[in-house]
């Protein structure tokens, strides 16, 4: 029934040679790629009026030169990765070019920023789409917690399945977005070429702090998200059609143009045109309402602001398994993580990062605004880790206008970097402390794992271990028994047959109880032993170890008792909780206790099943 159950939610188990490596044309590799990037916008833009709003129509005033500045910035970033696209046609991540050009230490710090840059942009992306829908039907506003969990199981179900949407699939939330937002863009710069610009003082709220310099650099820092996604297209140039890297660049420089457009446009029009949110509204929606009105158009906008958001959620289902698997591989992440499931993708990170982006919904109460300031350090850490690689890997390379394209990337580390100082400097008490706080504590989880997996293969190496001239000694087995059933029959027919020295070993938890379990014992295998072993504190581990202990220090044979465990299987999983589990226990103890004078005791496991 759960298989049934299973094959119905997420699909039938498909076959390995099913795995397809779809390759896509510009327009459907920009409708693939950008959804990140593109919906950035909608909270970059929340965000810069709300780091401004609270000091008036003085900090309202800045918000046209921070979006000139964060567009210069994004040129710059997106040229820089334009040379990482033609560095690394099989995939520039940042992990891959920080650790390939800046050593292990730079790699897993990339690594560390992108996890963290992947669980925030699934957490942040969908509270942002259901704040966009919430301005335009505010009844939905107390329920955005329950809203965005909703949306995050179906990413989860449709990732599960490993359902690839067509391109023109995929391309409808893009385009929708884009078509609506670049129209409403052009109709608001013809509006204010003809009704001229609102003054800011005759609409903004009242000043609550004074414009400093800190609130605009912390107006600048959260509009800095607008840049997350960028990388996306270095990340999967593979997916490109032939030939990859010209496509890639293209299709990057496309992106970054209609990202530029969309966020200084929105931003301007809502300086220019004196747009203020009211509560429980977001900016853009706002400045859709002072363009289109209340009516359908309005809506539509609203609409597609939360398809592009949600869809850009597929970004981190796509982005976080594929960069597990390969942390996994390498030996950083747990090797679970490199494992295909059912569907041929990565379950095990699909479902790792819609547990934590859930509970960050729910720890922030659906508040993109509180998510944000742990944002954006991931991103530009994994930035400037990227362009600085990309710097050493030309200067490696030595190829042709390799001065050039190092000094390219440099320009974009260095940008990157002075960006990420400021917003380190201005978010920290924000809340960006905490992003600072788990880089280096994931960090030391990948040193852990690692370290692990080097001494398992360490000790499980066959190299240097000599042939041993020491002969086995004879098995000596002892069977843990609870009474005398049917249950017994093989678990004692199999001891038997491995060994002639056995051993029955009852567990007395009451005084007496033992006279009907000894005389049942001997009416059956009356030719094994069985030894009572009185428990006054009611316990049945600790005396049965504590008799093997003794047992195998009196003989001293070189061994360690084999313990078969005599287990009946229940027909139905729920009947399982009816029963002590004792079998359950017991070989728990046994196989995880520590090994005594240095050899392993051996537990075998005799089902019986019910019917």
């Amino acid at each position: 029934m759960l298989t049934r159950l299973k094959d119905l939610i997420i699909g039938p188990t498909l076959p390995t040679q099913s795995t397809i490596n779809k390759q896509l044309n510009k327009i459907r590799a920009l409708a693939a790629f950008s959804p990140d990037a593109l919906a950035s916008i909608a909270y970059a833009n929340q965000e810069i009026y709300l780091g401004l709003v609270i000091a008036g129509s003085a900090g309202l005033s800045f918000a046209w030169p921070i979006g000139l500045a964060i567009t210069g910035v994004l040129g710059i970033v997106a040229f820089s990765y334009f040379q990482t696209i033609h560095g690394y046609p099989s995939g520039g991540g940042s992990y891959i070019v920080a650790r390939s050009n800046l050593g292990t230490l730079p790699g897993l710090v990339a690594a560390a920023a992108l996890l963290i840059d992947y669980i925030l942009n699934a957490a942040v992306s969908l509270t942002a789409g259901v704040a966009a829908i919430s301005s335009a039907f505010p009844v939905l506003w107390p329920y955005r917690v329950e809203l965005a969990l909703g949306l995050l199981l179906v990413f989860t179900l449709i990732n599960l399945r490993g359902l690839q949407e067509s391109g023109t699939v995929m391309a409808v939330p893009v385009y929708l977005f884009l078509g609506t937002y670049l129209l409403m863009i052009i109709y608001g710069a013809v509006r204010l070429a003809i009704e001229g610009p609102t003054p800011l003082a005759s609409v903004a709220p009242s000043a609550l702090e004074p414009l400093t310099l800190i609130l605009v650099l912390h107006a600048f820092s959260t509009g800095c998200t607008a840049l997350t996604g960028i990388e996306a297209i270095s990340n999967g140039v593979p997916a490109f059609k032939p030939p990859q890297a010209k496509n890639a660049g293209l299709t990057l420089i496309v992106m970054a143009f209609l990202m530029g457009i969309l966020f200084i446009g929105s931003i301007g029009l809502t300086q220019f045109l004196g747009v203020v949110a009211g509560p429980q509204e977001t900016i853009l929606s706002a400045l859709a309402r002072r363009l289109l009105g209340s009516g359908p158009l309005y809506f539509v906008i609203q609409i597609s602001t939360l398809l592009i958001l949600t869809v850009a959620t597929n970004t981190s289902f796509a982005g976080f398994p594929r960069i597990a698997a390969i942390l996994a591989k390498d030996g950083y992440l747990p090797r679970q993580m490199t494992g295909l499931g059912d569907r041929l993708v990565f379950t095990n990170g699909i479902l790792f990062l819609a547990i934590t982006a859930g509970s960050l919904i729910i720890l922030f109460n659906g508040d993109s605004h509180a998510l944000v300031p742990l944002f954006a350090i991931g991103a530009f850490l994994a930035f400037t880790l990227s362009q600085a690689g990309m710097v050493v890997h030309w200067w490696r390379e030595r190829g042709k206008s390799w001065l050039l394209k190092a000094f390219a990337n440099g320009i974009g580390a260095l940008a990157t970097l002075v960006t990420l100082v400021v917003v380190v400097i201005s978010k920290f008490l924000d809340g960006a402390w905490v992003t600072i706080l788990l880089i280096p504590l994931i960090i030391l989880a990948f040193k852990n794992i690692s370290r692990h997996y080097k001494q398992v293969r360490q000790q499980l190496s066959l190299h240097g271990l000599p042939p041993s001239l020491k002969p086995i000694e004879p098995n000596r087995v002892v069977i843990p028994i609870s009474s005398v059933h049917r249950g017994m029959v093989d678990a004692v027919n199999f001891a038997r047959s491995i060994s002639d020295n056995v051993t029955a070993v009852y567990v007395e938890l009451e005084p007496g109880a033992a006279e009907k379990v000894k005389e049942d014992w001997s009416c059956w295998w009356p030719e094994i032993p069985l030894a009572i072993i009185p428990s006054p504190y009611r316990s049945i581990v600790d005396p049965l170890l504590a008799y093997l202990d003794k047992v195998d220090g009196e003989i001293n044979d070189g061994q360690l008792a084999t313990i078969v465990l005599p287990e009946f299987v229940t027909s139905h999983w729920w009947q399982s909780l009816l029963h002590n589990q004792t079998a359950w226990l017991l070989k728990a103890a046994l196989l995880y206790r520590r090994r005594l004078r240095g050899f392993e005791r051996v537990v075998i496991d005799v089902p019986y099943h019910l019917k």
